[in-house]
């Protein structure tokens, strides 16, 4: 991460965590201005910027996966940290796929997804 949109700009952090979701607040032509989990802002290089659609669990307290959007049966519980992929959004529920364990989570209890939004 970068503190401006070019190589000039001195480096602020190294990330090294695969998946780590950032949301893209401004754009500078091949640049992204980006904001990580814990309110760091800085700039990326575009390519840098992966489109695949990726969460954290937030919170202090484990999130329940269940077997379906809405609830159903408890599959799994994410602790706070945990980093995984979302596939489906809908109805304020996620499908989140942490190394192949997936399960429905509510989005309030994710960081890199909005409330209502919806994915296919």
């Amino acid at each position: 991460m970068r503190s401006g949109p070019g190589r000039t700009y001195p480096a602020t952090w190294l990330y090294v965590r695969a998946d780590l979701p950032v949301r893209v607040v401004d754009t500078f032509k091949e640049w992204r201005k980006v904001e990580d989990p814990s309110g760091t802002q800085g700039w990326f290089l575009g390519t840098l910027v992966s489109s695949t659609r990726t969460a954290i669990v937030q919170g202090d307290v484990p999130a329940p996966m269940h077997e379906r959007a809405g609830g159903g049966k408890l599959l799994w519980r994410a602790a706070p940290g945990v980093v995984g992929r979302l596939s489906q959004c809908q109805s304020g529920w996620c499908r989140f796929d942490v190394h192949g364990q997936a399960g429905w989570v509510e989005t309030s209890r994710l960081w890199g997804v909005e409330q209502g939004e919806v994915l296919p």
